[in-house]
């Protein structure tokens, strides 16, 4: 977690420990397993709505919408709709969204990497 003395001359909006915070707004937005996965299903590509549906299996058609205008609300999304009929509706990460999946492929090579020691873990913890 971030100190006091990491936070000087930051405005307190930036401070996660506060309940009041933007930063602990953004957090609890992008810190959920659907907005993960869509910024790791993105990439660096150019993606339809349906195409990250068939890249993030599990997400239903409303928890998909919520999460990529949630993106999009926080600048890491670019939505782009053609005008054509019907209408052709683009998702792209931005260059913070770009950023932020950097942290989100060190999350998913950290999964990876520790996945035999959780599992054995949460075995010996159930039993």
């Amino acid at each position: 977690m971030v100190t006091k003395q990491l936070l000087n001359g930051l405005p307190e909006d930036a401070d996660l420990r506060r309940a009041d915070s933007l930063a602990r707004e953004i957090f609890s937005d992008v810190a959920n397993k659907w907005a993960l996965l869509i910024i790791e299903a993105l990439g660096e590509r150019t993606l339809r709505f349906s195409e990250v549906r068939g890249e993030v299996e599990g997400i239903s058609h409303k928890m998909l919408t919520q999460n990529l205008r949630m993106l999009e609300r926080n600048g890491l999304v670019h939505r782009t709709v053609h005008p054509t009929v019907p209408p052709k509706v683009e998702y792209t990460l931005t260059e913070p969204g770009r950023a932020l999946r950097a942290t989100v492929d060190a999350i998913c090579d950290w999964t990876q990497r520790h996945l035999g020691h959780i599992e054995g873990a949460r075995e010996r913890f159930d039993a």
